[in-house]
């Protein structure tokens, strides 16, 4: 498998220096790293989306409290879909998209891949789908996936990778693709194992913010870590997801572990 690492939508938030990429006040700098999958037999498979060409085209389908908060460029050519043709690739080639949750910077593009099966975990489904407190309402944007995509959904079950238990192969595929529970951040919020032979990858989504986390909790800067504490839906449950993925950085160095928004790792 071959793995193309893409920046789906920059974003650059209020008060860079409180999240170490900026200084001050002025605005700082976060990314939507997301993942391309070349597969022998699978076709393309898209871990996480960023945005999508309608929010670019539509910058109102997005809260407006959101988009002062976080300043989303929302430059089309930085969705996935327009990156594929340089590429060399066409949107039906993608035939798998797994997303490590549905919060709206993270599944803004699944509309421009309508043909393809869209892989998650259960209790991020049923969240989704519920939107039953007002944070899941402001956070999950039911207009990203009114095409109604070919969900695949898979439970709390699996198999131990690496120290991480409950890794479940995603079903359909035949590359050594699966999702692992990271849940805090979002109820059904799970990282994604890509397992490429020489190299191995966990995109670990919103499960940390900031790559001094995978050495220490209490590493980010401050008002990430604020961010984060802010946006949980179970703090337990995150720093639960924390230390499991500290574990798995110091027990195992060569799996490549990255999150969704840090700038720094996706230069990486």
């Amino acid at each position: 498998m071959r793995v193309h690492h893409l920046n789906c939508g920059t974003m650059c938030p209020l008060a860079g220096g409180a999240i170490g990429s900026g200084t001050g006040l002025r605005r700082g700098l976060m990314v939507c790293h997301c993942l391309l999958i070349e597969t022998p037999r699978d076709g393309l498979v898209l871990v996480d989306t960023g945005w999508g060409t309608r929010e670019c085209r539509e910058p109102a389908l997005l809260p407006g409290y959101f988009r002062r908060l976080t300043g989303p460029t929302l430059d089309a050519r930085e969705t996935a879909h327009a990156q594929l043709a340089g590429l060399g690739f066409a949107a039906t080639d993608v035939r798998h998209v797994v997303v490590t949750h549905l919060d709206l910077d993270h599944a803004g593009g699944l509309s421009d891949f309508p043909h393809a099966t869209v892989h998650l975990h259960q209790r991020e489904l049923d969240a989704a789908t519920a939107r039953a407190t007002r944070a899941e309402r402001s956070r999950y944007l039911p207009h990203q996936w009114a095409h109604q995509p070919r969900w695949s959904a898979v439970a709390e079950q699996g198999d131990a990778w690496r120290g991480l238990p409950a890794v479940r192969k995603l079903p359909g595929l035949d590359a050594d693709i699966g999702l692992v529970p990271l849940h805090g951040h979002t109820r059904g919020h799970s990282g994604v194992i890509v397992d490429a032979g020489e190299r191995a990858y966990l995109h670990a989504g919103d499960a940390y913010f900031h790559h001094t986390e995978l050495v220490a909790a209490n590493r980010a800067p401050f008002g990430l870590r604020a961010f984060q504490s802010l946006i949980q839906m179970d703090g337990r449950a995150r720093h639960a997801s924390q230390d499991a993925l500290r574990r798995l950085h110091a027990d195992h160095p060569t799996v490549t572990i990255l999150s969704a928004h840090d700038p720094a790792e996706l230069r990486t």
